[in-house]
């Protein structure tokens, strides 16, 4: 075992047991001690498939070997490359074999796996927990849930239907400082909140314009593409750049976005909004990105409270000294959520009221793994849900909504034109070419249909 692996073991256990769990001499909602003693270090280990290793998936990979109640059994992947890096990280790990697979659906045919961890694009998230619930497996997908709406409408029916537990990687709702900076909004800290404020900032390069090529004999294309329609192999799409292509990938909205109007909309109680919109456009570089480097999305929620979410993927200037982070403001103050695990309280002059400091830092900007050891939390509380029943601290009803509204944000931005929403579930009124995107075609025979 390495030395950062040793310490990452103990820092679980003595976060597990010790008061950062604890506010004001009472336990934050979801986290008990009764659980987190029962789950760490039992007997009963899960057994967990690995799909999609390349990059944040090895991360993932990595994170669940090292939890002392699971095994990685399997690892899948369309790239044999992905695959050898991914497997000899994970037998560091952990002392026992573990299976390999280029097609994941193979794996779901094992009575041994207990869940699948989906690190695949975009665009195979919800294709992918929907066939891993109905092979009776639990499923961690990370954000976003779904490629559009419609898919994570039936991803909700899906757990519904067939009992699984279905956890998000929405990982935030899970670090005990920004629960408890949530949990401050929500007992009126700073009053009554009407307003919150998102971000993320980067310095992207250019993604360049891709040649038609022949796939490298490393990859499996027409895998990767799944239940998208097949398009032809180029240069400069796998493994990164296809988030910036609307076919595949959602854009920086629901890349990052998703984990900071996940809290705002955790801390200010809602759901569904009223009124969506969203300007800007590909500006930095003339290339194949398709989505937006730079964009604000504005959400309503009836007259009384906004949120808005700014994304600036090629100027890395950072706001408030974060490069990503969210802002409460209220009557009485505002509370700030930064990149890290910390938050601070303000009053209505700007004067620090409360600082609760980070416990560890992280790297927002960091593509596969900026908060390995808190992540731990979250990983945990999906173990805790299939053992004993505990409470998901992201359960797909929540994560659905979550990455529905930064969907809205690029469906307005799309269209060029502000959304009218039904609050009650969220849906577009009354614009038929918006509604076109609420779906999207599939490749014959990879149709995402709830059975």
């Amino acid at each position: 075992m390495g030395k950062n692996e040793n310490s990452r073991r103990k820092f679980i256990k003595k976060t597990a047991a010790s008061s950062a769990l604890f506010v004001a001499g009472g336990v934050l909602p979801g986290f008990t001690a009764k659980s987190y003693g029962q789950i760490v270090g039992a007997n009963k280990k899960i057994n967990v498939s690995m799909m999609g290793v390349n990059s944040r998936g090895n991360a993932l990979a990595q994170n669940f070997a090292s939890q002392e109640n699971c095994n990685v059994i399997h690892v899948c992947d369309v790239d044999s490359r992905a695959i050898a890096k991914c497997l000899s990280a994970v037998k560091e790990r952990q002392n026992r074999k573990v299976k390999t697979f280029e097609d994941f659906r193979k794996s779901l045919e094992s009575k041994d796996v207990d869940a699948l961890v989906i690190a695949a694009p975009d665009h195979w998230h919800a294709p992918a927990s929907l066939l891993a619930m109905e092979a009776g497996k639990h499923v961690y997908v990370e954000k976003p849930c779904s490629h559009n709406p419609k898919e994570g409408e039936i991803l909700v029916s899906a757990a519904n239907k067939y009992g699984k537990v279905i956890q998000m990687g929405n990982q935030r709702r899970s670090w005990p400082n920004v629960v408890a900076g949530i949990e401050a909004v929500k007992n009126g800290a700073i009053g009554r909140v009407y307003f919150g404020k998102s971000w993320y900032t980067n310095n992207r390069a250019s993604i360049g314009v891709g040649k038609e090529v022949q796939a490298p004999d490393w990859l499996n294309w027409d895998l990767w593409q799944g239940p998208a329609p097949r398009k032809n192999y180029k240069d400069n799409i796998v493994h990164y750049n296809w988030h910036w292509l609307w076919h595949w990938g959602t854009g920086e909205a629901l890349n990052n976005g998703t984990h900071m109007i996940d809290l705002l909309r955790w801390g200010m109680n809602v759901d569904f909004p009223t009124k969506v919109s969203s300007n800007g456009g590909r500006y930095r570089y003339k290339d194949d990105w398709e989505a937006p480097d730079t964009q604000i999305i504005n959400l309503d929620f009836g007259d009384d409270l906004s949120m808005s979410w700014e994304g600036r993927s090629c100027n890395g200037k950072k706001i408030e000294g974060s490069s990503v982070g969210v802002i409460f403001y209220g009557e009485n103050g505002s509370l700030f959520i930064p990149s890290g695990d910390s938050h601070t309280i303000f009053d209505l002059d700007g004067a620090v009221v409360k600082e609760v400091k980070p416990s560890e830092e992280i790297d927002a900007r960091n593509k596969s793994n900026p908060a390995k050891n808190l992540d731990a939390y979250h990983i945990q509380n999906m173990f805790d849900a299939i053992t004993n029943g505990t409470k998901l601290h992201a359960d797909i009803d929540s994560g659905h909504k979550s990455t529905l509204l930064v969907q809205l944000g690029n469906i307005s931005q799309r269209v060029g034109r502000s959304l009218d929403i039904n609050p009650e579930n969220g849906h577009i009124i009354d614009d038929e070419n918006a509604q076109k995107l609420w779906s999207r075609s599939y490749e014959p025979g990879w149709e995402m249909k709830l059975s």
